[in-house]
């Protein structure tokens, strides 16, 4: 024959499985890093009294503003076209029929280059600028291998979120546990700025450049728990 028992209530109730105590915190770190290369919005803006004209002018300065990119050791690789553009160029004032008549025409030809040898991109902005490059906009500091500087803010940002915990879990008369989960919010990379530069040949002087250091941020959730 077969018996059965029934537990107690206390029983039961001593047997189910104690809630488990968390804390949850976010941590932030920060690293800094000094850049060691740039990236540059350059190109050559001209005028002519037709279309073909305003193009014509305008690649060939463009020629020759790449060819001394080319000079100044910039690889084909890294120089981009990012913009071409035409348009007309009209009268200021209107005609007698109250229209303003196209006087022209203007065309835009815009590269986006990377500079790895951070030291000479003062004299190539100077040698392009004297080349015909008649806008210069843009540069952004990089850094060619950022993942040691990104690991070292996560590193911060762990250590920073532990602090935080133990400093709860004591106020709260509690020991700081293992962690259950590690949640990474997201990487802060640096802002590019734009200098505004704008350059023409007869006013080229030698550009003064000062990438200074980078910052990059990091942030995680991380859920301990409570002894």
């Amino acid at each position: 024959s077969l018996l059965a028992f029934a537990a107690p209530p206390n029983a039961m109730a001593q047997s189910a499985e104690v809630p488990l105590r968390t804390i949850t915190v976010q941590g932030t770190g920060e690293s800094l890093a000094v850049p060691d290369m740039a990236s540059v919005s350059l190109g050559v803006t001209t005028e002519g009294r037709s279309a073909a004209r305003a193009l014509e002018q305008n690649s060939r300065a463009m020629t020759t503003v790449i060819e001394v990119l080319g000079e100044a050791g910039i690889e084909p690789r890294d120089i981009a076209t990012s913009s071409v553009n035409l348009s007309p160029v009209y009268d200021q004032r209107p005609n007698q029929q109250g229209r303003r008549e196209i006087r022209g025409y203007r065309a835009s030809n815009q590269v986006r280059v990377r500079v790895r040898v951070l030291d000479t991109l003062g004299t190539t902005l100077d040698a392009v600028a004297k080349a015909g490059a008649t806008d210069i906009h843009g540069i952004s500091f990089n850094l060619s291998e950022p993942e040691e500087a990104r690991d070292a803010a996560r590193r911060d940002a762990m250590a920073d979120a532990r602090r935080r915990a133990a400093l709860y879990a004591e106020a709260a008369g509690a020991a700081l546990g293992p962690v259950l989960t590690i949640s990474e919010i997201g990487i802060a990379r640096p802002m590019s700025f734009d200098t505004g530069i704008a350059m023409r040949a007869e006013a080229a002087i030698a550009v003064p450049v000062a990438p200074g250091e980078q910052s990059i941020g990091a942030s995680v959730t991380v859920v301990y728990t409570l002894e």
